[in-house]
């Protein structure tokens, strides 16, 4: 009697912004201004450290495949949202919401992963600079670049296989701007205590674990840096990872107070605030973060800008 009471869903309908019927238009010119300038900066970033022979370095390699990654993260779901705004069609079927999951956490983790990496190179760069070239040597940022990619692509694929395993009865509704995890499984019927506490464990394993790696690296750089005799010498090495460390709070702060709330105290508007934050508005100023406070970031954009 309970299977029969269980419709199946063929498409959730995104709700969006839809409360917010007069803004459409203007969100929609935001969203769009805010993507172009996602596209451009990131690029930016891509183009200057391949063609510039200064920044052939391990730090500015592994910049290039963030600013391409921040592309892709972005596109996985900005480009979506343009299209709900432009033609108030909210409705997204059930094989297309699971692809925009699996490919946001496939990329979420990627992310954390790649931050980590990126720590990991200013550690070795400051605390270990005679080994530095020995032990970042291009076939190592290599490696460490795919293992960010591929760590996190079967536990993914199994968790967004298992929330769509989920019941959903009658409802369709995912009051949300995306197809997002904490969500779905509100709008899961039924007892979804296991799903969360899976959800909690893909937080620690792939948000937390390597926040903390982060955080060890940075606590070390920093004793190393407070040894240095020279001022000037202890500002440049800190200044080489200030832009870091910014673009780390802006993602671990967001991304992880929107995945750590529980079913019970799910509240829908914080809830797309963070969700815009780390999905829009953090790709949208890493690059400004880099840019504006790197000088060879900026001599490179003038040489290529000058050209």
């Amino acid at each position: 009697m309970a299977e029969a009471n269980l419709s199946h869903v063929k498409e959730f309908i995104l709700l969006g912004f839809s409360d917010l019927p007069n803004l459409q238009n203007i969100l929609f010119g935001i969203f769009l201004y805010i993507y172009i300038n996602i596209l451009i900066g990131n690029g930016l970033i891509i183009v200057i450290t391949k063609i510039d022979a200064a920044l052939q370095t391990p730090m500015y390699f592994f910049l290039g495949n963030f600013a391409f990654l921040e592309i892709c993260y972005t596109s996985v779901t900005l480009p979506r949202m343009l299209s709900d705004l432009w033609t108030h069609n909210k409705n997204i079927s059930f094989l297309a919401c699971a692809a925009q999951l699996c490919f946001f956490l496939i990329l979420v983790v990627t992310e954390s992963l790649l931050l980590a990496v990126m720590a990991y190179d200013r550690y070795v760069a400051i605390c270990k600079p005679l080994y530095y070239t020995l032990i970042m040597n291009h076939k190592v940022c290599v490696q460490l670049v795919v293992a960010s990619w591929i760590t996190g692509l079967p536990i993914l694929i199994g968790q967004t296989f298992q929330v769509f395993s989920l019941p959903f009865c009658n409802s369709n509704i995912l009051n949300h701007i995306f197809c997002d995890m904490p969500p779905l499984i509100k709008l899961a019927c039924g007892d979804t205590s296991w799903n969360e506490v899976l959800l909690y464990g893909v937080v620690v394993l792939f948000g937390f674990i390597p926040f903390l790696l982060i955080l060890y690296s940075y606590v070390r750089i920093f004793i190393t840096i407070q040894k240095l005799p020279s001022v000037v010498g202890r500002s440049k090495a800190f200044s080489t990872c200030s832009s870091h460390l910014m673009v780390v709070g802006l993602f671990y702060g967001s991304g992880i107070i929107a995945y750590v709330q529980p079913k019970t105290r799910y509240v829908t508007g914080i809830e797309k605030m963070l969700s815009l934050f780390y999905t829009i508005i953090t790709p949208m100023f890493n690059p400004l973060i880099y840019s504006l406070r790197n000088k060879d970031v900026i001599e490179a954009m003038k040489k290529l800008f000058s050209k």
